[in-house]
């Protein structure tokens, strides 16, 4: 550290223009990135539901690989076969069926099904299949279909009296990337300016308040930027662009705060500007880089999980701090040895400010807590234990509820089919059934077994509806469904589009679709699509020797949750035992990585309570935007959060130990290092646990669940580190271990 930090200060004004060069062309090339990134995620892995789609997308002529739905509204019934609203339906559903990338398109105008009736009469929904015809992804298709349907009603009789909104799985994921990067924009505009206030109030200067913010957003804009680089080579998901914001603002303000704050020590001590930059690096600099590595633990833990959503946030995550880590120990010291004393300007300000920094208060909050360690360590750990005890009701599926933004188009057509009673034939459960060569589904056996199959499936009473080959018309007998596929020419030309959905050229796959009433909630029917699962595997005997495969939105997030699950202890010994290393090897002592593993874990328990108690049980949601509770919590939260966490949450671990290790190392007594590490560095962690709290806070409010659950944990997470675990358990634990804090690597005499 000492040849590094000499050569950076000699050579400080090539650092900035070098990395004035990087913030130019990351500027340029970072609002190109969100076009790049993917809108849906999915498994590196094939999964059954995987595997059933790709089967459906290779067999079927016309394959229905997934579903967009139309709600249409007009002032007048569609019951009525010849009135105008049933014309302007008819000009819909034509001007859909003649894009290339439609299959299947059925509506009111198409079929008598009184399945596009129910509710209000002046509502029907049309549903086109779509698949990808060459386009990069479905998500290109949304905004033809969206551009199609305004362009029709621009030109039917009382066109503008109708409203027709697209939505789906596919219609949903491109609203939530568009609503994800105007939530990251208004999140970036809401944190500016109390972010520069707290700064502000922690620098009591102008100038040294605006260095951290500059380093904050070019982490972001780097790391963005590269981002978009990254996508070109290894899919990611559009969730980085927000967590990317997140972490960088908040990690980049801090180690920024960390370092500037040593540097002004420093001048304080009597230093020049590029001595006092040249020590900054040597202490600050190294702290930095220490949280840094234990920080891109977490991130790069989530490069072994098998969901692009998970590994898109480790990709980034590493990225971003990765990019914060170098501005801060680089071109924020390069700057402030160009500047020295004028960080402090204007000189008045800082004396009106001067009481945040008074270290009286700090000092007697230590003297405090070396007085009665152990008192402080049976608060610390009560109040942890109270807000862990919700963990232990926590139910890992999707939520029951608010799990698709209601404010974009896609969730307010779905909000209107929730209350017409039909918002679940967009989320089919999709059964497979691939027979076993040299057999058709014409053949009277087969066709018995699709019966028994779809009839047992229909006395679950999760279960509205089957669509199938044998449900084409209800009541219809098995002769007379032998008899009409029976000649399978003859019967795709009376029900073609209604065959090729279900039948595959070869004749040799078949599917049924199972919808569920509108009451089964997306948490009860993951729990439907493992007991179909169950089912299958003792089939009715007429279809034995057929491959099943259980496919649909659901199904594969019990694919995706169930592969996730299994890799989460890997995540956990990774991260525990890397950063244990790490600290072991950064403070030559056992006992403080084993101390920071157990109180970050506290953390991180407790943080996850108050998850479960927000989110599943609603306590408090409202004021999150809620409107209920999720009643489950998704998979990739815990994983996610306890990543994160645990590396953010050695931040400050790293801060405060290293002012105390700094403090042993000159005196030699631990009880007078922990006090002075404690006083020095309380203010410092109090004003970044600020800064963190607004950040992630900020998207606590967003309009993406997932991002919700996030960014509310995250605040949640900092809070409660930089409080009661950084400020009471921590020290109150150095105090009571003594001397053994630093074995073996220092010999010290008792305190």
């Amino acid at each position: 550290m000492d040849f590094f930090a000499g050569a950076l200060i000699r050579w400080r004004w090539l650092v900035i223009v070098a990395w004035g060069i990087v913030a130019v062309v990351s500027a340029i090339r970072a609002p190109r990135t969100p076009a790049l990134l993917d809108v849906r995620g999915g498994s590196l892995r094939e999964t059954e539901a995987m595997r059933a789609e790709r089967l459906v997308r290779e067999r079927f002529e016309r394959p229905v690989s997934d579903f967009a739905a139309v709600t249409v509204e007009g002032p007048g019934t569609f019951a009525d076969s010849t009135g105008a609203p049933r014309a302007v339906l008819r000009a819909l559903t034509q001007a859909l069926d003649s894009l290339p990338f439609t299959t299947t398109v059925v509506s009111l105008a198409t079929l008598q099904d009184s399945a596009f009736m129910v509710g209000d009469p002046r509502t029907t929904f049309i549903i086109a299949g779509i698949d990808k015809a060459g386009a990069r992804n479905l998500a290109d298709h949304i905004p033809v279909m969206r551009a199609t349907i305004r362009d029709v009603l621009g030109r039917v009789p009382d066109g503008a009296a109708y409203r027709a909104l697209v939505t789906g799985r596919t219609a949903l994921d491109v609203d939530v990337r568009g609503v994800s990067v105007e939530d990251t924009r208004q999140s970036e505009r809401d944190v500016f300016p109390l972010t520069f206030a707290i700064l502000l109030l922690a620098f009591g200067a102008l100038v040294a308040s605006v260095l951290p913010l500059v380093v904050g957003f070019l982490a972001v804009t780097v790391s963005i930027a590269l981002v978009g680089v990254l996508a070109r080579v290894t899919p990611m998901n559009v969730f980085v662009l927000q967590m990317a914001t997140m972490i960088g603002l908040g990690v980049g303000i801090d180690y920024s705060l960390l370092v500037v704050t040593r540097f002004r020590e420093e001048m304080n001590r009597g230093l020049g500007r590029l001595e006092a930059a040249t020590a900054t690096v040597r202490t600050a600099g190294s702290a930095v880089l220490t949280s840094g590595l234990t920080v891109v633990v977490g991130f790069g833990a989530l490069l072994f999980t098998p969901l692009i959503e998970t590994r898109s946030v480790g990709i980034g995550g590493l990225v971003v701090v990765a990019a914060a880590v170098l501005l801060s120990v680089t071109l924020l010291p390069a700057m402030l040895a160009v500047l020295g004393r004028n960080i402090d300007r204007p000189k008045w300000l800082a004396k009106r400010l001067a009481w945040y920094h008074a270290p009286a208060i700090w000092e007697q909050w230590a003297r405090t807590l070396s007085r009665h360690p152990l008192r402080a360590l049976a608060i610390g750990t009560t109040i942890i234990g109270v807000l862990t005890a919700p963990v232990f009701l926590i139910k890992v599926g999707l939520p029951a509820r608010n799990w698709w933004p209601n404010q974009v188009e896609a969730g307010k057509a779905l909000e209107l089919m929730e209350q017409n009673g039909v918002s679940n034939y967009m989320l089919p459960i999709r059964i497979v059934v691939e027979l076993p060569d040299g057999r058709t589904p014409a053949e009277a056996t087969v066709l018995r077994g699709l019966r028994n199959l779809s009839d047992s499936l229909r006395t679950d009473p999760r279960v509205r509806e089957v669509r199938s080959l044998v449900d084409l018309t209800p009541r219809r007998s098995l002769l007379e469904l032998t008899s009409f596929y029976g000649d399978l020419d003859s019967a795709r030309a009376t029900a073609g589009a209604f065959i090729d959905g279900y039948l595959s050229r070869d004749d040799g796959t078949t599917v049924l679709d199972v919808i569920l009433r509108d009451t089964v909630s997306l948490t009860t029917s993951m729990q439907f699509a493992r007991d179909v699962r169950t089912r299958l595997e003792a089939p009715p005997r007429q279809l034995r020797g057929a491959t099943f495969l259980v496919g649909g939105f659901t199904a594969s997030a019990v694919d995706f949750q169930d592969d996730l699950l299994r890799r989460f202890p890997l995540i956990v010994a990774l991260v525990l035992g890397a950063t244990a290393v790490m600290l072991a090897i950064a403070f030559r002592s056992v006992l403080i990585p084993l101390k920071a593993i157990a109180l970050n874990a506290l953390s991180v328990s407790a943080t996850f309570g108050l998850v479960v108690l927000v989110f599943q049980h609603g306590v408090g949601g409202r004021l999150v935007g809620l409107d209920g509770p999720t009643s489950a919590i998704f998979v990739v939260v815990p994983v996610l959060v306890f990543a994160i966490v645990f590396g953010l949450s050695m931040d400050y671990e790293v801060f405060l130990l290293s002012r105390i290790k700094e403090a042993f190392d000159r005196t030699g007594n631990n009880r007078l290092a922990t006090m002075e590490g404690v006083s020095a560095t309380a203010s410092v962690i109090t004003s970044a646990a600020l800064i963190m709290i607004l950040v992630f806070g900020a998207f606590a409010f967003g309009r993406v669940l997932l991002v919700q659950f996030l960014g509310f944990g995250l605040a949640v997470a900092v809070f409660l580190d930089a409080t009661v675990i950084r400020m009471v358990l921590v020290p109150a634990f150095m105090q009571i271990a003594g001397r053994w804090n630093w074995w073996p690597g220092v010999r010290a005499p008792r305190d």
